[in-house]
């Protein structure tokens, strides 16, 4: 069982993304209001509150929505779960489909720490299930329908 520590979002691709109180989650679309938002395989991006933990003891100084994840979530080593893997949030159900991704230009944090954990340490996922969620929701992984 894990934790959902914080919500972040952004109107423009490209930006760090800033936290909010709570997102509605739309099935086949992602979070109403982010830009990454669409019919797609990256609706929603996840990052491990303990890998961003670990990044900043190096002196990173990063904030919740500066590597643009949308979901910041404790207990999870996410880059060690298969494809595939659901999680439920309240009504909300998440399944990723991809682990890490390619950084085509250097974000802010590489430059300034010569290293980003977003392309090795973030996920994405799709939208099954609509719902709200707030920080503080319990995050359950669930069996997979694949």
């Amino acid at each position: 069982m894990g934790k959902l520590i914080a919500i972040n979002i952004s109107e423009q691709r490209g930006t760090p993304k800033k936290p909010v109180s709570e997102a509605l989650l739309v099935k086949g679309w992602g979070i109403e209001g982010d830009a990454h938002g669409g019919d797609w395989h990256r609706q929603v991006s996840l990052l491990s509150l303990e890998r961003i933990e670990e990044f900043n003891r190096s002196g990173a100084g990063v904030q919740y929505g500066d590597f643009g994840e949308n979901l910041v979530i404790s207990g999870f080593d996410f880059k060690n779960l298969p494809v595939g893997t659901s999680f439920r949030i309240g009504e909300a159900v998440l399944e990723m489909t991809q682990i890490g991704k390619e950084c085509h230009s250097h974000c802010m944090i590489f430059q300034r720490m010569g290293e980003c954990i977003m392309p090795r340490e973030g996920v994405f996922a799709v939208v099954i299930n609509g719902g709200t969620i707030r920080p503080g929701d319990e995050v359950e992984m669930t069996e997979s329908d694949i």
